[in-house]
């Protein structure tokens, strides 16, 4: 059923039709289409184009098609409606005959779709905290089970200085708190209500919009009925908040797929997120991990797809708007599935501690180190940096690492060099040594994980 006609003297042919209706999509909507209609027929009452008695057989026939829906969401596509709003109507006339027409006024499709995709949205935020915290909750427990490990940090994917395995845990709950922060701050900003601001110019009926948000479970109305049904903000904001999630993701696998190849041996992969190879018996691919990295740009072409379907258009509602539910629930989608198996991968992982901190000693990770003890025995950095420089090709010529050269070969680049040098050198001290806030020091570390137990219990 079509939700209008009268105007047209043929029927549409049946190509533009299929180009045209959006059942096949938007049917994820029907249960907020349902929840806004239900609100909407109380507002009618208050206007007085329905009795009390005529909304209660709307709304009891609307919770049955609810329960129907959630029983069985696929049998809306066994319809030919063109739309999930023309279909939540047709179903509701079967049910209540002619009082069903009743419900449709005052209202449109336009402020319709707007509200039942903001209610969507709510509901998609809060399954995406939940996954987002998820993620971080593995990543602090991965992190307190492997304080002690030391690893080599890298910068340029050159060995920098040392870190641990649980630093490194701790920047990647860093990046995802900041996702909630700003989902908890997208919320904010699409919880108003479009309903009653009709097609474009508000409805005709005097209704407590305000009242009517409430019912709904927004914290207010909107404020201005133009800007209200053409609003696509809150689907390109949720669908940026994806794609830098996703950058983050990506790079987490970008990381964790380097830490487990035979180069670095750093981490064994579970065989539940590992796939082998049809030819090579011996191959374990991080599967997961390279399809997390590869959805990434999937998310963020959805987003710059919706951006250039919006850049042109004039106010209010144009067809094009369609375009705004495939993209948004696909990316949102593909973010919360990359979050739920980013747990599944940090669920069973294997650390090789001995390998990881070989890698931190062969990296000259403690050049650094080694620079700041002369700058404390008087040598200027610039000079003292030289001077490491000289030490480390001389012991990169030898295969030795610094903290093994004898002391006779330290003096032939510094005098001032002597045994309590080797102290310093010592992996313990390089990460013990930065003790500031956000520092590697184990202390530190050990804060960084009570603080992020405490702001995600």
């Amino acid at each position: 059923m079509a939700l209008w006609g009268g105007r047209f003297t043929q029927a549409a042919d049946q190509r533009f039709k299929h180009f045209n209706d959006s059942l096949r999509f938007d049917y994820r909507l029907a249960e907020q289409d349902i929840t806004g209609s239900v609100a909407w027929s109380k507002a009618l009452v208050t206007v007085n184009v329905l009795t009390r008695e005529e909304q209660q057989r709307l709304e009891q026939a609307l919770v049955t098609l609810l329960d129907e829906v959630r029983e069985n969401p696929m049998q809306i596509l066994e319809s030919d409606a063109e739309d999930i709003h023309s279909w939540v109507e047709g179903k509701l006339i079967d049910k209540v005959g002619d009082l069903g027409k009743k419900l449709h006024t005052g209202r449109s499709r336009n402020d319709q779709v707007a509200t039942d995709l903001k209610l969507w949205c709510k509901f998609q935020v809060n399954e995406l905290l939940t996954a987002v915290r998820a993620v971080q909750r593995a990543l602090v427990e991965t992190a307190s089970v492997h304080q002690d490990v030391v690893m080599p940090g890298y910068t340029h994917l050159q060995r920098a200085q040392p870190i641990t395995f649980a630093h490194w845990c701790l920047a990647y709950t860093e990046m995802l708190a900041r996702d909630e922060s700003r989902l908890e701050d997208a919320l904010k900003r699409l919880d108003v209500s479009p309903l009653g601001c009709g097609a474009l110019a508000g409805t005709a009926y005097p209704i407590d919009r305000e009242q009517l948000a409430e019912w709904l479970g927004f914290s207010s109305a909107t404020r201005n009925s133009l800007d209200s049904v053409s609003d696509r903000d809150h689907a390109l904001e949720l669908m940026s908040h994806a794609s830098i999630s996703m950058m983050h993701l990506s790079r987490f696998a970008e990381d964790m797929i380097f830490f487990n190849s035979g180069e670095a041996g750093f981490i064994e992969l579970s065989d539940k997120v590992t796939s082998g190879s049809s030819l090579m018996p011996q191959k374990k691919n991080p599967d997961a991990l390279e399809l997390i990295r590869g959805k990434c740009g999937r998310v963020q072409g959805a987003l710059t797809g919706m951006m250039m379907t919006l850049k042109g258009l004039p106010l209010a509602y144009n067809k094009d708007m369609q375009e705004d539910k495939e993209g948004l629930f696909d990316a949102l989608d593909t973010w919360l599935e990359c979050l739920h198996m980013s747990c599944l991968v940090l669920e069973d992982i294997q650390l090789n501690s001995a390998r990881c901190k070989e890698a931190a000693q062969q990296g000259y990770a403690n050049s650094t180190e080694l620079a700041d003890y002369l700058v404390a025995k008087g040598v200027p950095f610039r000079e003292a940096h030289h001077i490491v420089g000289e030490v480390v090709v001389a012991a990169i010529k030898q295969g030795t690492p610094l903290e093994q050269l004898t002391l006779e070969y330290f003096k032939q680049f510094s005098d001032v060099i002597e045994d309590d040098v080797y102290p310093l050198l010592s992996l313990e001290s390089c990460l013990d040594k930065r003790n500031a806030k956000g520092g590697v020091a184990r202390e530190q570390v050990a804060y960084a994980i009570e603080q992020a137990r405490a702001r995600l219990a």
